[in-house]
């Protein structure tokens, strides 16, 4: 199999207590062609120390002050050389097979410019996945009508998952070859804005990556704030959500459609009528939901 350079970046600060596990989840899958590149933001916990542990490992390393998460990431992606490029934030992970899809998809799918993983999965804070729901797919249309951007009071289906997403050099570099730092939050979001003008996002039916819910994660304190930089984006680029009615409609098509599935689902015995076991988001608690 052809091994294409797979650049990864992790920008890090003050995350010692995750930083090893998600170094392991990088370096254990053994890839033979991987630059691997960690930008530390002057860590005083510990963080550098391991780093340390595996720099014979790592294509580069620095660890000094920076200008937040996106000047990091791209200070990283400024050093990288790769064909197919992602980054991993310091407490999430990657699946032990993850490099090596990449490396098939890309290898041999030539006009696919990046992906993301249709099962986006969800770990607690002790690293113990506890979801993983899988996603319809991803278009143009519907990112553009807001349907990546939930909890913004128009229709919307999930949020496409940064840990399980790549792409090819040659569409970050026609993006721009940046992250833009003017957003402390969603520079994420406002990336697939750029993305998404160039080319289409195609979804992988198999877990790459792996988001870490953990007490005090920006993602959490800071929620609103991302909302309100990502709506930012989304207007800016030119995204226009759907209005009240529409939503209302699209809303209840959903509700139809999911009925109708599962009314299938349990006329082909696929589904146990008893229900399944999920756990709630943000805390420890397991409870049974039925269909």
């Amino acid at each position: 199999m052809n091994a294409p350079r797979i650049s990864i970046v992790t920008p890090s600060f003050n995350q010692a207590p995750y930083l090893e596990e998600t170094i392991q989840s990088i370096l254990g899958q053994k890839y033979p062609n991987l630059e691997y590149i960690i930008v530390d933001g002057g860590s005083t916990d510990g963080s550098v120390d391991i780093i340390k542990r595996h720099a014979a490992q790592l294509a580069w390393w620095v660890s000094e002050p920076d200008a937040g998460q996106y000047d990091a990431i791209n200070k990283g992606f400024a050093r990288s050389t790769g064909e197919i490029l992602g980054w991993l934030n310091a407490d999430d992970k990657y699946l032990p097979w993850t490099f090596q899809v990449l490396a098939q998809i890309f290898s041999s799918v030539p006009q696919v410019e990046w992906i993301s993983s249709l099962y986006p999965m969800l770990l607690d804070e002790s690293g113990v996945a506890f979801q993983c729901t899988p996603a319809r797919g991803f278009s143009r249309e519907a990112f553009w009508r807001g349907e990546f951007l939930p909890e913004c009071g128009w229709y919307a289906v999930g949020w496409i998952q940064q840990e399980s997403t790549f792409w090819r050099r040659s569409l970050w570099e026609r993006s721009g070859s940046r992250l833009n730092t003017e957003f402390q939050l969603a520079g994420d979001f406002e990336l697939w804005a750029r993305f998404f003008k160039d080319a289409d996002l195609l979804g992988v039916p198999s877990p790459l990556g792996a988001f870490r819910f953990r007490e005090g994660q920006r993602s959490q304190t800071q929620f609103k704030t991302y909302l309100e930089e990502a709506q930012s984006a989304f207007k800016r680029h030119g995204g226009r959500p759907p209005k009240p009615l529409e939503s209302w409609a699209l809303r209840k098509l959903h509700k139809i459609t999911r009925f109708l599935e599962r009314a299938q689902k349990r006329r082909t015995d696929l589904l146990h009528p008893d229900g399944i076991c999920v756990r709630r988001l943000r805390t420890t608690q397991w409870e049974i939901r039925p269909h």
